[in-house]
């Protein structure tokens, strides 16, 4: 089988591999499509991801593909079933996972970070972390769930009611999914700000979004009850505090360089009874957003700009390729 290995820090190969035996708890997935994200331009770059990624590896955390062998203790799935991979494997043991956070588990293990991932015809995953894909969700969009996972997850984090108005800085795929899932969850109104007027224009048409800016040349407006911060720079997450009204909640979704710092009025925040929330990965939020998937309340097809084969990825993780929305590979 073909495999797509990050052999170094900004190197990759596509090298000859034996095709992988699942364990008695283990599924193999033919992989069928493998997104692309920011946290593989992050690993690609040797720097850390949810977890770090030693080379040799073989990258590709989101994924969708056919079941081609179960292993002796696996049940509820057969060779033949359409599938999605939750990525991230929790040990269960640790203070983290004891107490209801699993996502900060001390032994995070993940399927395209520390193990053997999507970007190769054939990887294995523990069979508790592999889903059923409805018949009315492409292998296309399946490969998506991961990243709806995680906002979804972030979203979680919030109290949502009808009645707040919700803006999202960032018009990259992040922000995009955000919109689609703050309106599932109720939220009444919805704003985006960006940078790329196809996309605000895509989202205000197609998705329903009440306002669009451009803030290369407008100007953010206050009185938001939620505000996600979809980008991860300080000069994002500043307006991100300073969109609020009175009571807000702020989501500080996008992922800043490990030793990135932003300003804030800490009076502000005190004077205004602000919550400034993390959010990191997606714990127990896979059959969420399959279930947005099958309704029809997230539609992501429309947001993927490119379908690439294993040859092109490294193009697309050194930024050689422009314009790109959402890049998904098709594998096999």
């Amino acid at each position: 089988m073909k495999s797509l290995v990050l052999t170094a820090t900004k190197h990759m190969e596509i090298q000859d591999a034996e095709k992988p035996t699942p364990k008695a708890d283990e599924i193999l997935v033919n992989t069928k499509y493998a997104g692309i994200c920011g946290t593989d331009h992050a690993l690609y770059n040797g720097l850390p991801g949810s977890a770090n990624a030693v080379p040799p590896i073989v990258l590709g955390h989101e994924n969708s593909g056919i079941v081609a062998a179960v292993g002796a203790d696996v049940e509820g799935f057969k060779e033949g079933d359409r599938v999605t991979v939750d990525p991230n494997i929790y040990c269960g043991k640790c203070f983290y996972c004891r107490t209801g956070r699993p996502e900060l588990c001390d032994n995070l293990s993940a399927v395209g970070v520390t193990r053997n991932g999507g970007l190769e015809n054939y990887f294995t995953a523990p069979a508790k972390v592999v889903y059923h894909l409805p018949d009315n969700v492409s292998l296309k969009a399946g490969a998506t769930t991961e990243p709806i996972s995680c906002a979804v997850h972030g979203v979680q984090l919030l109290k949502l009611t009808p009645y707040q108005k919700a803006l999202v800085i960032g018009d990259g795929f992040m922000g995009q999914l955000f919109v689609q899932i703050l309106q599932a969850y109720g939220v009444h109104q919805v704003d985006l700000a960006g940078i790329v007027d196809s996309k605000l224009k895509l989202n205000k048409d197609k998705f329903g979004v009440t306002n669009i800016f451009n803030t290369t040349r407008d100007e953010l407006p206050s009185g938001y009850d939620v505000v996600i911060e979809a980008v991860g720079l300080p000069s994002t997450q500043e307006q991100a505090i300073e969109a609020t009204r009175k009571g807000a909640q702020v989501l500080m979704f996008g992922v800043g360089k490990p030793d990135q710092h932003f300003s804030m009025n800490t009076y502000e925040v005190y004077q205004k009874q602000l919550t400034i929330q993390g959010s990191f990965i997606n714990p127990n939020a896979f059959e969420d957003s399959i279930a947005l998937l099958e309704s029809g309340k997230v539609n992501v097809e429309p947001l993927i700009s490119h379908e690439l084969d294993l040859s092109q990825v490294a193009d697309v993780l050194e930024g050689k390729v422009k314009d790109v929305s959402k890049a998904v590979v098709k594998v096999d």
